[in-house]
């Protein structure tokens, strides 16, 4: 009966044994080899000057054969540029004013012989109009003049009042970084009084970018007025102009629309600067004055210090 017994209970003695056994190896820990995987920075890795290109290559081909190896894909890193076609990068053969405008009639010597050369320089100007009235048939030389001085005042308006959204909607994206570039911490007044001259359109040319029928049409249009400005430090003090001082201002302005676009709109490109406009004046900026050190408890009132005035400055020869 021991015998039948002791039989009976070893398969079930042996079976929990093997249990007891495979529960040790589960919990037997060992921990796995540092496993190194090669990653691509855009840190440059030294190469001796007598290796040469070759070294370098052969670098670069180690470094990617022991990444593949470690199973991980290397990217190429592409050096890629954004590209608008909304706008050209630039103002196409711009416009050349000439030399005292605004100052000479037309009945003088001189300003027969300007006359006489911007009637030569029309010619591709009318070609370029041409092609701008076949992509918009609201296009006219009488009426875009005004169209145009309403988009400038609003530009500026929206300048200074900080209106991003509407910014850009009536200046191109080659146009806004540079009316908005320096003017951080400042503040701007600026109003239009009064046209001199009514606006007219000068200069006309339809370029076409990246592929041919891809037009832009540009326009620029001479615009005489008179204007205020003011622009304030971030103190609140004067830097340059004034706000009851109206000054003549003679501009022109190049307008551009993308004619491909049927929602294109015209809007302000950027400004031609002749090379015999007057200096403009100097910015005055404000400068930190040291004062007397005080002492605990003591307040600058009390003192009566002076101010001492700044030297004189000559800002050009």
């Amino acid at each position: 009966m021991a015998m039948s017994m002791r039989r009976a209970l070893l398969p079930l003695h042996r079976m929990r044994f093997r249990n007891v056994k495979n529960a040790e190896a589960s919990l037997e820990v060992r921990y796995p080899l540092p496993f190194v995987v090669p990653v691509r920075t855009k840190k440059r890795y030294f190469i001796p000057p007598a290796v040469g290109i070759k070294g370098k290559a052969a670098v670069s081909a180690d470094q990617e054969a022991k990444a593949r190896a470690a199973g991980v894909v290397l990217r190429q890193e592409y050096m890629e540029r954004a590209i608008n076609i909304a706008c050209t990068a630039g103002v196409f053969d711009p416009y050349i004013p000439p030399e005292g405008d605004a100052r000479l009639s037309s009945l003088s010597k001189e300003g027969l012989k300007q006359r006489t050369e911007q009637i030569k320089q029309g010619a591709a100007s009318q070609l370029a109009i041409r092609k701008i009235k076949e992509h918009d048939a609201e296009f006219t030389t009488k009426a875009f003049p005004v169209k145009a001085q309403e988009i400038f005042v609003d530009a500026h308006n929206a300048l200074t009042q900080f209106n991003k959204e509407k910014l850009h909607s009536l200046v191109t994206e080659r146009c806004y970084p540079e009316m908005v570039r320096g003017n951080r911490y400042k503040t701007l007044r600026w109003h239009f009084v009064e046209s001199l001259e009514p606006p007219k359109v000068v200069h006309a040319r339809c370029p076409d970018m990246v592929s041919k029928g891809n037009l832009y049409g540009q326009v620029t249009v001479r615009m005489h007025s008179r204007q205020t400005l003011a622009v304030y430090d971030r103190f609140g003090r004067l830097m340059m102009g004034s706000e009851e001082e109206p000054r003549d201002v003679l501009e022109y302005l190049v307008l551009e629309r993308h004619l491909v676009n049927p929602y294109g709109m015209w809007r302000l490109h950027g400004k031609i600067v002749p090379a015999w406009a007057p200096v403009k004046e100097p910015i005055v900026k404000t400068v930190m004055i040291p004062g007397p050190e005080l002492k605990p408890g003591e307040e600058f009132e009390e003192l009566n210090y002076e101010v001492p005035k700044p030297k004189a400055v000559q800002w050009h020869k």
